[in-house]
């Protein structure tokens, strides 16, 4: 069953994520009738995004490990052994792609005049790099916040918060700044661009090879200092 509640958990998150980005954009450029083009609009759509992502870690702690990022699962399943890998990449990554393209579905269907997702600002193999660059470092981080760094969870969330907001936005202008493939997949899907050459590479290859390389980088660098820390009260006491 435990496996089960998460799947269902992924499914679900991926569901709201899409629809929390869209709601977010509703409330400050329909509601609050802040224009695109104003820095004043931009803050506190910020602002909104960054209490959206308090709300998604609470509930992600609260089903014990439910994902809406297929970069997440991989990295947690990379990290935790072989059996771990192939049920991410088997079950979990699958599930949270079919959440975040019923997601968009269902969006346009109540509101047909939305936008169309993240759009590819540059060359191909330039957004592939941004979105690599990107997910390398918020991966390193959130490792980091999730195994090494003492805190509170509301401290942790916010740098984590803070992190993916700024990382966002210094690619927003290039790729979206998504660092999300499954996201991505639902709006392309919906577009017809799925299987697209700029598709695969940009939000696919990019990311994916930059959390396995974040992974490998984190257990080289940062593994050996903690044991090296564990073993220094060990000699001491000896």
């Amino acid at each position: 069953m435990g496996r089960i509640s998460l799947v269902v958990s992924d499914l679900v998150l991926s569901f709201m994520w899409i629809w929390a980005g869209v709601l977010v954009n509703i409330l400050v450029h329909g509601v609050l009738g802040f224009s695109r083009k104003d820095t004043t609009g931009d803050i506190v759509r910020y602002l909104f995004s960054v209490v959206s992502m308090f709300i998604f870690a609470l509930l992600q702690k609260l089903t014990n490990g439910g994902l809406y990022n297929p970069l997440s699962a991989l990295a947690s399943g990379v990290s935790k052994g072989f059996g771990s890998f192939v049920f991410s990449v088997v079950v979990r990554i699958p599930v949270e792609v079919i959440g975040s393209i019923l997601a968009v579905k269902h969006i346009l269907h109540v509101f047909p005049e939305i936008g169309k997702g993240p759009k590819l600002n540059v060359a191909i193999h330039h957004g592939a790099l941004t979105e690599g660059i990107l997910t390398f470092f918020i991966v390193t981080l959130s490792l980091g916040l999730t195994r090494k760094i003492p805190g509170s969870f509301f401290m942790k969330t916010w740098i984590a918060s803070i992190a993916k907001l700024t990382l966002h936005v210094l690619g927003a202008d290039l790729t979206g700044g998504c660092m999300n493939p499954a996201a991505v997949m639902g709006w392309a899907y919906a577009r017809g661009e799925h299987i697209t050459q700029e598709h695969l590479l940009v939000y696919w290859l990019g990311p994916v090879k930059a959390t396995l390389l974040a992974v490998w980088f984190f257990n080289v660098v940062f593994k050996p200092l903690t044991e090296e820390q564990q073993e220094k009260p060990k000699a001491k006491s000896e």
